[in-house]
């Protein structure tokens, strides 16, 4: 009880135009997983299915949420001070650090202190209107701003992005020990880029080797393990922003999981 009363005084709350039923958080111990691509579909899946949504690009120094999304306006400011998420071509609303940059190419060169106030500010400062998900976007890791999502935010549960080498598989476990720490609940496991299926024969290939996600999952008590396959689509519909034309039927029971909370 100590803890929670601790990371209660690090709470921030929506403002009072807004509300969002469940927050997930989609995280991953490493980057070049396809964290953000995963983060994409699974909004754009939840958006089909009639679902308000709205994506948080909270990976300040490699936002990518917008290109997947087509879009390229900066955020617009309301009377009340607060700021007006970006809207994609199906109705997602999103917010990142590359909508308030002057040019989407700058680098952010900001010390961690700053970060983290983005991060709230995000949460806080934007009128996201009545959202039935907030997908978070998290930066690969366990540091400063996994951390401050964590104490600042009401996660409701958390995906994890992995692939299938052992040096992920052990990485990702420091992910999924990082959210029993903060007493925060993994409902699945995305497994991305685990194999390949040749289009023209339909046989199955390993590409990254054999897989050790499941027991990964099962030495966790995680029961949902979603595997995509590698996908050379997804990549060039990200750099079109029309990453809601895809809708793989391989994270339904990821989707299944965020409905049911």
């Amino acid at each position: 009880m100590e803890t929670k009363r601790n990371f209660d005084q690090f709470k921030v709350n929506l403002n009072e135009g807004s509300s969002v039923g469940h927050v997930i958080a989609i995280m991953s111990g490493k980057g070049g997983v396809g964290k953000s691509s995963v983060t994409s579909m699974l909004a754009n899946k939840l958006n089909k299915e009639g679902y308000k949504v709205g994506v948080f690009d909270a990976d300040v120094t490699g936002p990518s949420i917008p290109q997947a999304f087509g879009i390229n306006d900066n955020v617009r400011g309301t009377k009340e001070g607060l700021m007006y998420p970006g809207i994609s071509r199906d109705g997602i609303e999103v917010i990142s650090v590359n909508m308030i940059l002057p040019n989407k190419t700058d680098p952010v060169v900001w010390r961690s202190s700053i970060v983290t106030g983005v991060i709230k500010q995000f949460y806080t400062d934007v009128d996201w209107g009545k959202l039935d998900y907030l997908l978070i976007d998290m930066p690969p890791g366990t540091s400063d701003v996994p951390l401050t999502v964590f104490q600042s935010l009401p996660i409701d549960g958390i995906v994890a992005v992995a692939t299938p080498q052992g040096l992920v598989e052990m990485v990702v476990e420091k992910s999924l020990k990082m959210a029993k720490m903060m007493g925060k609940d993994v409902i699945g496991i995305v497994e991305n880029m685990s194999y390949f299926k040749c289009p023209d024969c339909g046989s199955v290939h390993k590409i990254f080797g054999e897989s050790n996600i499941d027991q990964v999952a099962a030495n966790h008590g995680i029961d949902t393990v979603a595997k995509l396959p590698i996908d050379p689509q997804i990549a060039e519909l990200i750099d079109k922003g029309l990453i809601e034309d895809k809708n793989p039927s391989e994270l339904d029971p990821i989707v299944s999981k965020i409905t049911s909370l």
